[in-house]
């Protein structure tokens, strides 16, 4: 260079002064995963603008690192850390170590489906929230019951007799949670949880059962930080974003449940019990295990963030002792820390929520009771809509008639007058022989409520087609 004249003569002689490394240093890499998939997308795009905050998946990459070695060999560990305003993906951490061959480094485990374990649990109880039924502070029973030859049991086989919603979802009870998704109907919830953005896969030919309350369906880290992330955005999800500039003009809002449901279960997450030595009330957080100890789950949100975090071995292997509340609800509050951000508030009560304690609520709401179980008020019945059947679908031609005609409800008990509700909007009185004729509402689920003169009342969810 200095015979070309490209440098001085004095800078040459500085330059042979320096030493020469003798060993090679690490190439700088940093969200190897996001890197690869923006690639694989964007191939011909010379500059790719990705949505990572390259600050927090400096310090969320050492995080996975050092907790899947101290859980031991061939564990991995998978963070996803979304806005819960845009849906950007503010760090994604697909391994405990991209070159870590016996932990399978380089799978994104944020992309692999797994069995979610408890954590679609929240979903469930949305659900029953928005068909007015049940209230976080109604009480549950949590005792052996079978639906048919499936009779779910808790963690750790024991029941706690009768709870509030609040606390069944609180200690993640299986028994609450199954006897109410018996009640929305899983075809429903996975309706939803499709309609919201998230794909479900379940066995080939099987249609949604009561299982997948309990963790019988796969799901990815990916998909369930979409659905968390849909809970402080108070019912609406928007698709994850990692690629700024991608797909921008097909981000709409997805409908995950109504306000006031989604307000009601973030409110009660804010209560589960943290992990030992952190503190309550900072979050609101969910955490699952699957079947055979195989995935670790914990899902938490504030009112500006959501964070996933999933821990398991990558081939699928069991890892004995393997618990979503050990193993991955602490990374789960380490990572908030990390973010060196004190947690923001979740929104406050949207217009309509009902906010009192058991005694103040209406009488159907005091007590959920399963189908076929009627409570006597004044020496009567409860009412009990015998037709249509929840769950079930009704055909309705383009005129807006089922069949030719009106649809009728019939319903059984009641202490007359009784008021029918549509979608929770008064449509006129049942007459005396305890049926009425209604118009359908357009297509999609449609719910149905009598309400007799002492305020008892029942409740089915059609399906119009």
């Amino acid at each position: 260079m200095a015979e070309q004249q490209r440098i001085s003569s004095d800078d040459a002689a500085q330059a042979k002064l320096v030493p020469v490394a003798r060993m090679r240093k690490s190439i700088p890499i940093l969200a190897p995963h996001a890197s690869d998939s923006a690639l694989a997308i964007a191939k011909d795009t010379p500059v790719i603008r990705l949505a990572l905050d390259a600050r927090l998946q400096k310090v969320l990459e050492p995080l996975a690192h050092d907790r899947a070695v101290a859980l031991g060999p061939n564990v991995s560990v998978a963070i996803m850390v979304v806005d819960n305003e845009s849906g950007d993906v503010l760090a994604h951490v697909g391994s405990a170590d991209y070159f870590d061959f016996s932990r399978a480094g380089q799978v994104d485990m944020t992309r692999a489906v797994r069995s979610p374990g408890s954590t679609l649990k929240p979903f469930i109880y949305g659900l029953a929230f928005e068909d007015g039924f049940v209230h976080p502070e109604s009480l549950i029973d949590d005792r052996p019951i079978r639906f048919g030859s499936y009779a779910p049991e808790n963690f750790d086989q024991t029941f706690q007799g009768t709870v509030p919603v609040r606390k069944a979802l609180q200690l993640s009870l299986n028994v609450p949670a199954i006897a109410l998704l018996d009640r929305v109907g899983a075809s429903r919830l996975a309706a939803r949880l499709r309609q919201a953005g998230a794909s479900l896969v379940l066995p080939k030919d099987e249609a949604p059962g009561l299982a997948m309350g309990l963790g019988g369906v796969g799901v990815t880290l990916q998909d369930l930080a979409l659905l968390y992330a849909g809970l402080p955005r108070l019912g609406t999800t928007r698709p994850l974003r990692e690629i700024m500039g991608d797909g921008d003009e097909q981000r709409d809002p997805l409908r995950l449940m109504d306000q006031v449901a989604a307000w009601q279960v973030g409110n009660v997450l804010m209560g589960t019990p943290p992990p030992e030595n952190a503190a309550a009330g900072r979050i609101a957080f969910k955490t699952g295990t699957s079947y055979g100890y195989r995935d670790a789950w914990s899902v938490g949100f504030d009112g500006h963030m959501t964070i996933a975090v999933w821990v398991g071995r990558p081939d699928g292997a069991p890892v004995p002792g393997l618990i979503g509340r050990v193993a991955a609800a602490p990374i789960l509050f380490d990572a908030f820390a990390r973010t060196g951000k004190l947690p923001a508030a979740l929104p406050k009560p949207p217009k309509g929520a009902l906010v009192a304690s058991n005694a103040k609520l209406p009488l159907p709401l005091r007590r959920f009771r399963p189908f076929g179980e009627l409570v006597r008020a004044g020496g009567e019945q409860a009412p009990h809509i015998q037709f249509p059947l929840n769950g079930s679908r009704i055909e309705v031609d383009r005129a807006g008639s089922a069949d030719g005609s009106a649809m009728s409800v019939k319903v059984a008990g009641a202490v007359l007058p009784m008021t029918m509700l549509v979608n929770g909007t008064a449509v006129g009185q049942i007459d005396g022989r305890r049926q009425r004729l209604i118009d359908p509402p357009g297509p999609g689920f449609a719910r149905l409520t009598v309400i007799d003169a002492t305020g008892a009342a029942d409740t089915v969810v059609v399906r119009i087609q």
